[in-house]
């Protein structure tokens, strides 16, 4: 029942595409959410070598696909800066903010997705893009490359340098040694 319902989806949009049969329209960036959002990744999160927590590809994903939308709160900065005390204060050892714009950041500390558990390598297997779709920004992440089953998903987390550093954990040969 279920995978009928799917294969039907997926034929009448390869029927849309057809018809509309733009190149423009094909490479949009509302279509490539709709497909996400229409024939998800299969992912899981598991325990990383690279720190605590990561996410996995459960099937072959090909080069330049999007993977998954980064999916929390949008916040603005002054209350981002206050979370970021706040869970400093209550122990939570990890934030997840992910800046959008100047004003806008994303905080999937507590109501977010898997993507949250993406964590960042210096010779990344993806990357992040913001993408406006109706007047509204979301970050998604893309594969640079193909990616096999069971292969961790990471990007690089462009980290702003500062003094205080933290240290990168990825291990790579060309591994800068900090995130900042």
């Amino acid at each position: 029942g279920a995978n009928r319902v799917l294969s039907e989806r997926r034929s009448e949009q390869r029927r849309l595409l057809t018809v509309i049969g733009t190149t423009a329209v094909m490479d949009s960036d509302l279509l490539k959410l709709n497909q996400l959002k229409f024939r998800k990744k299969r992912l899981r999160f598991g325990r990383s070598r690279i720190h605590e927590w990561g996410l996995f590809a459960m099937e072959p994903i090909a080069a330049d696909e999007m993977v998954i939308e980064y999916v929390g709160q949008n916040i603005r900065q002054m209350v981002a800066d206050n979370r970021e005390k706040r869970y400093a204060q209550q122990g939570i050892g990890s934030s997840y903010l992910f800046r959008v714009d100047h004003d806008t950041i994303i905080d999937a500390t507590k109501c977010g997705n898997l993507a949250r558990f993406i964590n960042h390598c210096c010779t990344p297997n993806c990357y992040a893009k913001v993408i406006t779709i109706e007047s509204q920004k979301k970050i998604v992440i893309y594969s640079k490359q193909p990616i096999a089953v069971n292969e961790e998903i990471t990007y690089d987390y462009k980290f702003p340098l500062e003094e205080n550093k933290i240290p990168c954990l990825c291990g790579t040969e060309n591994c800068r040694g900090t995130l900042n």
